[in-house]
């Protein structure tokens, strides 16, 4: 037998071995969804609801991790420390972006370290006052801010959070002197706005919605470009002559080494995750918008996000402390 011959022979004897050597379906095993705040928050709702929906498209359980914890850092960093064969996630919110500015040291680079998966969702934010503050426009707030001994402030739902850094925002632009109250999330924030403890804050609508059709709260502006779709009748802040815009807005990410395909895979699940009906019902329900898109997307995003809060953390000299 010539050498051309034995190759054909030893390929045909070999071809029924490569044939059943084929690489395992992936995934093989179940994922793991960090979520880096505590239980019951809008961010979790929209990580575990997305995740049951990508676990039927996946063919295994994405089970959700809470990790909260130093400003998110710590499931932030329990992420980006992952192995990257995708049966890690991290769903992150605009402290990500915040982070990068405001930590001093962080234990991880949000921008090497961990790479985009996709947008999920994004909760518009309202500027609320109590009712007996007497503000119900930002021509009001100036007012009050005018009149002497004003003792104004505005709760946040911790410091260098979004409604922080709007807050800021907002005295800035205005002029005004407004005293920051950080809270450790939005529920004790709200509680304290209800009772009037303070007189302003940054929060989502669809947790201050029932609160302003009761009159509990007043709306003095949506803190979007245009009129909101969820709050046609409210006016926006832009429209009162201060361009002050802010939300909540959650999204995925896996360690940066991920392979390309395996990122294609998480990304075509979670974007079917949110077009399933579940996922379309209980976002019209709670006033959030999905923003489906590709990593691409949502990478060009991160990287405007965190530009946009870098002018912001700068120019009005926030510490992590503040």
């Amino acid at each position: 037998m010539n050498r051309r011959h034995l190759l054909r022979a030893l390929g045909a004897a070999l071809l029924p071995g490569l044939a059943g050597a084929q690489a395992p379906a992936w995934p093989a095993r179940p994922l793991k969804l960090i979520v880096p705040f505590p239980p019951g928050g809008t961010t979790d709702l929209v990580a575990r609801l997305v995740a049951t929906q990508m676990a039927a498209t996946l063919g295994q359980p994405v089970v959700v991790d809470n990790k909260p914890g130093a400003g998110t850092v710590i499931g932030v960093d329990a992420g980006a420390k992952a192995a990257p064969d995708g049966l890690t996630l991290t769903c992150v919110a605009n402290s990500f972006c915040v982070n990068q500015t405001l930590v001093k040291n962080l234990p991880y680079d949000g921008l090497r370290d961990l790479r985009p998966v996709g947008l999920m969702g994004l909760s518009e934010h309202v500027l609320a006052s109590h009712p007996g503050s007497g503000i119900r426009s930002l021509a009001d707030l100036r007012a009050a801010a005018r009149q002497p001994g004003a003792r104004l402030s505005y709760a946040s739902f911790g410091s260098g959070t979004s409604a922080h850094l709007a807050g800021e925002m907002l005295r800035e632009q205005m002029g005004i002197e407004l005293t920051h109250i950080p809270y450790k999330g939005q529920a004790p924030a709200l509680n304290d706005l209800l009772g009037g403890q303070v007189t302003l804050m940054f929060g989502n609508w669809p947790e201050f919605r029932a609160h302003v059709q009761t009159g509990k709260l007043v709306a003095v502006g949506m803190a979007t470009a245009q009129r909101s779709a969820y709050a046609p009748d409210i006016p926006t802040l832009t429209e009162q002559g201060v361009a002050v815009e802010s939300n909540s807005w959650n999204g995925l990410l896996v360690p940066t080494s991920t392979p390309d395909a395996v990122v294609a895979r998480l990304n075509a699940a979670l974007r079917q995750a949110l077009e399933t009906a579940a996922v379309r019902e209980a976002f019209a329900k709670g006033s959030i918008r999905s923003l489906a898109g590709t990593p691409e997307q949502f990478g060009q995003f991160i990287r405007s996000e965190v530009a946009r809060y870098a002018q912001v953390i700068r120019s009005a000299h926030i510490s992590a402390e503040s």
